[in-house]
């Protein structure tokens, strides 16, 4: 599955770089947009399909598999240690984080108060960290992965983990931009796994379109943050009211 994900974000990356459009593959295909669209969120690409979108673009099947060869050499994660640097100082932080979401030198100087100094100090040392390229004239290239995320209960997320409960959820969430769901039910060991991997295609979805936007400038585009949690779970005072013999365990 997950070498499934990275041949179809090669061919979504292929088709951006094009500038193809989900109506004119539809058209090459002689299907509707939304059979195609369908055939992308799900995934379901047969061999021969995938092929003629290929001879649509213009390129080999071996194509794509050099790209996704080539983003698994990008970091998907960071070690441990990398992390802890991170969160050892602020602005150092703050660079990385706008870094890795495609801000420019002149942006992060112009939005932060933090000299073209500092900032080039900064990017200098995430390039030491390999966490970016440094190029010429200070451009920056991100060296992570579409689909980077942060160690589980690492450095990073751990700095963040009080601003996420004190901060994040100090809101109605009836704002724009803004949506919040919460809901509990009875599921089995197979329902809870379909969940999980509706998680994971979401998530998947995301970084794709952090990535598609990159594209844009920075004033048409905000920092959006995403939280899905799943575990079984019930209320502390229910817990303490449940007999020994009835408490579950996953």
């Amino acid at each position: 599955m997950a070498q499934t994900r990275a041949l179809v974000a090669a061919l979504k990356q292929v088709l951006k770089g094009r500038g193809m459009t989900y109506a004119e593959v539809a058209r090459g295909l002689k299907m509707s947009e939304a059979s195609v669209k369908r055939v992308f969120a799900r995934q379901t690409f047969t061999l021969q399909r995938l092929d003629r979108i290929c001879e649509l673009l213009g390129i080999e099947i071996t194509d794509l598999g050099k790209i996704v060869e080539h983003d698994s050499e990008r970091l998907s994660q960071l070690t441990r240690k990398q992390e802890s640097e991170l969160v050892s100082d602020q602005r150092l932080l703050l660079v990385a984080v706008h870094a890795i979401n495609h801000w420019t030198l002149d942006e992060i100087i112009s939005t932060y108060v933090i000299s073209r100094v500092e900032c080039i100090r900064f990017l200098t040392r995430l390039d030491r960290l390999r966490i970016i390229d440094l190029l010429p004239n200070n451009r920056i290239k991100v060296r992570v992965a579409r689909n980077f995320s942060w160690l589980p209960d690492g450095p990073i997320q751990r700095h963040f983990g009080a601003q996420v409960q004190t901060d994040f959820f100090a809101s109605r969430f009836d704002g724009k931009g803004e949506r919040h769901a919460f809901v509990s039910g009875m599921l089995s060991r197979t329902s809870n796994a379909v969940v999980q991997h509706h998680i994971s295609r979401l998530t998947a979805e995301f970084a794709d379109l952090h990535n598609q936007d990159a594209r844009l400038p920075l004033n048409e585009r905000f920092g959006t943050s995403l939280l899905i949690a799943l575990r079984p779970w019930a209320p502390e005072i229910f817990r303490k009211l449940q007999r020994e013999a009835t408490q579950k365990v996953f």
